[in-house]
């Protein structure tokens, strides 16, 4: 059974930074393509960034230039480097892993999700 834990939300103000980690257990880290995604208070969960096996990155475009997804195949995690935070980048992040090989940027077709962890941006 995939098992995702992320890590590293926390408070800030804004034109801060903050790395938000994922820790994968329980499968072939390498045969899933990873994504993160957010949610706010009365919104529905949103596509925030992802990277295929393969290599390739797909950014939201409320987040292209200012936050950079990466992946450690040795310690089996992946990170969301956020950049230039936002009051609007508040939200719960969520770490995905999708099996499919395709719908990079879908809730729908990630298989495998975190429980979240909370990022709140404010002065």
């Amino acid at each position: 059974q995939v098992h995702l834990v992320e890590s590293g939300g926390g408070l800030l103000q804004p034109g801060g930074s903050l790395r938000l980690s994922c820790a994968v257990s329980g499968g072939t880290f390498n045969s899933y393509a990873m994504g993160w995604f957010r949610q706010a208070p009365g919104k529905q969960r949103e596509f925030v960034s992802s990277l295929t096996k393969s290599g390739s990155t797909y950014y939201a475009a409320s987040v292209k230039g200012r936050f950079t997804i990466s992946r450690d195949r040795a310690k089996n995690t992946v990170y969301l480097q956020m950049d230039s935070l936002k009051a609007e980048d508040t939200g719960v992040y969520y770490c995905a892993g999708n099996n499919q090989g395709w719908g990079y940027t879908s809730t729908t077709t990630y298989a495998y999700w975190g429980q979240g962890t909370q990022v709140t941006v404010s002065s």
